[in-house]
This record gives C-alpha cells, structure tokens and sequence, in this order.
C-alpha cells in the first residue's frame, strides 16, 4: 500500500464516498448510490476499500465471487481518487483484494472486464497476472449492440479470463 493509505472492508457508511469517487472517475459506467450502499452490505468479504490517515476512502475495488464458478472472483469496478493516482493504489487494491479472497479455500481465477483502449485497466489486469504466474485470455463477453440506448455510446466489455491463481 502507498504509504499513509490502509487497506479495509468496505461496510455502509462508505457507500456515498465510493459513489462520489465512481461518479469523479468518468470513466466507470455509474451506479446508483443505492446499489452502491448494497454493495457495501452484501459483498464487503469481496471487495475492498482503501482509507486515507483520516479513515476516508480515497479507492475502492468491487468484486464477487461468480454463482456458477464460486472460485472465480469476478472485479466489477475499480476507481481511486484524483488526488491519489499515481502511487500505485490501483494494483495494491488489487493485490489486497485477491489475497483476501485466496484466504478462502478453492479460489483460483479472477475475471474483469475492460472496454477497448482503457490501457490503465489493461495494465493494471495484465501485470497483475504477470506478477501471479497466470495466463490471460481475453473474449468479448458483450458486444456493444446488447447494450441499451439509441445513442451507440457503449463499447463492447472484453472479459480478462485471469487464472490459474494461487496454486
């Protein structure tokens, strides 16, 4: 962790600050806040939070483990705070997030998915596959016709098949 930031459990006071830091990021697809507070309840064991001296969160990472592949973390969102990037957050999230899961018995593959041209997310994937002796495999898990909306503005989300993973 970049020093005088701590990583932590999310719970459902942080739900706002991770909304705002989603919504401040403009690159993620915006959640509710609602769906945010429910992420904070139900899936704090997958997900993780990064706190500032102070206790406020200034990154999060979002994940679940898959209902048909319970090894398989799936990471829905990542997002660090402007004034944070820079310093490598975004991978020790990443890092502290897979090994609190692997504290779990049988996990073993990560997946995520990443639109085309978001090179700090391919990076941030891909070193860390290299850092953990994985392979990754990369398929259009949505093409952007499946995506609503008459103005065309989805890319297609390429899933990152990550694995295998602490063997």
């Amino acid at each position: 962790m970049p020093e005088g930031l701590r990583l932590d459990s999310p719970d459902v006071a942080d739900g706002a600050a991770i909304w705002r830091i989603a919504r401040d990021s403009k690159v993620l697809d915006l959640n509710s806040s609602y769906s945010y507070l429910l992420w904070c309840r139900d899936f704090a064991a997958t997900s993780v939070v990064a706190r500032d001296a102070g206790g406020e969160p200034v990154g999060f990472m979002t994940g679940y483990l898959r209902p048909d592949k319970p090894r398989t973390l799936v990471v829905w969102q990542v997002a660090v705070d402007h004034a944070q990037r820079g310093r490598g957050l975004a991978g020790a999230l990443l890092d502290g997030l897979a090994a609190k899961v692997a504290a779990r018995p049988g996990f073993d593959a990560l997946e995520t998915t990443i639109s085309p041209g978001n090179t700090a997310s391919e990076r941030l994937f891909t070193s860390f596959a290299e850092r953990h002796g994985a392979r990754v495999e990369r398929t259009v898990l949505f093409d952007a016709a499946l995506f609503p909306g008459d103005d065309g503005g989805h890319e297609p989300e390429v899933l990152y098949d990550i694995a295998p993973l602490f063997r």
